[in-house]
């Protein structure tokens, strides 16, 4: 790890330091550099950070190898390699949110052999918008996806009186009934809702579940990263997931959420069957 003495750039001096939270915005430039790397004017040399493109939410692993930018005002440059995987147009800048991580060493080594760290999880719409803000631009957010359902165990409405139960009600109403003659018998004795509750609660007993590994933009990257964990993909809203399943019990679940974890899917979560 190389940290180095302070250095200027356009009359601003630059300190390297090694701040393990660094999370901060601004913008990036594209530059030359070999696989999905960049620079950086203050990080370790090297360095991973998770970089969100503001524009689209889209975020990738980058491994920082360089001091820079040297010249302006901007955050950081890309490889091109890393600019492609942003999906950001060629030249110009992007606005972009910077937050230096500790991915696991099977990732740090595709990295340093030129390849593509896995997907990361989109930036969801609410905390883009706050991130725009942050950088002062319009935090105009699109709509955000409704969450998947989670089953719930729901009382079942109280079944209505039978015909001829209700045929033998007074027809004076319940309120104005004289104190001599009380409402019947039956028209009490509708099962409360809550009666209903252990039937709905013993459907829900025995779903399968499912392991969430994550939600992208496009079906093609939930389609890639379905394809690299033996997933599989289905339409929410806006997003495409891709889940794991489904797995019988608990135990199975959690090693299914385990393993996915470990090959870098760090947002991934167990989930009940839809």
């Amino acid at each position: 790890m190389v940290l180095g003495a302070p250095f200027l750039v356009d009359g601003v001096t630059y300190t390297p330091a090694d701040t393990l939270n660094y999370d901060s915005v601004g913008y990036a430039q594209s530059a030359a550099g070999q696989g999905v790397s960049g620079a950086h004017r203050t990080l370790p040399l090297p360095s991973y950070v998770e970089v969100t493109s503001l524009e689209t939410g889209r975020t990738i692993l980058v491994r920082l190898t360089q001091r820079g930018p040297m010249t302006g005002a901007d955050l950081l440059s890309l490889s091109p390699a890393a600019w492609s995987q942003l999906g950001a147009t060629p030249g110009g800048r992007l606005p972009v949110r910077v937050r230096r991580v500790n991915p696991p060493e099977a990732e740090r080594a595709l990295l340093r052999e030129g390849g593509q760290a896995p997907a990361r999880m989109d930036t969801p719409p609410g905390l883009l918008a706050a991130l725009k803000r942050k950088l002062g631009l319009p935090a105009v957010a699109a709509p955000v996806p409704d969450p998947a359902p989670v089953p719930v165990a729901r009382p079942l409405p109280a079944k209505p009186l039978p015909v001829e139960a209700k045929a033998k009600e007074p027809a004076t109403p319940e309120q104005k009934m004289a104190p001599a003659k009380p409402s019947p018998a039956p028209a009490k004795a509708a099962p409360p809702a809550s009666a209903a509750t252990p039937p709905a609660a013993s459907a829900s007993v025995g779903k399968a579940l499912y392991v969430q590994v994550g939600a992208y933009s496009t079906r093609e990257r939930a389609e890639a990263v379905a394809k690299r964990i033996g997933g599989a993909v289905s339409a929410a809203g806006k997003y495409w997931r891709v889940r794991t399943g489904p797995h019988k019990d608990r135990g199975q679940a959690d090693a299914a959420l385990a393993k996915a974890r470990a090959g870098g899917y760090a947002d991934a979560k167990v989930v009940p069957a839809p």
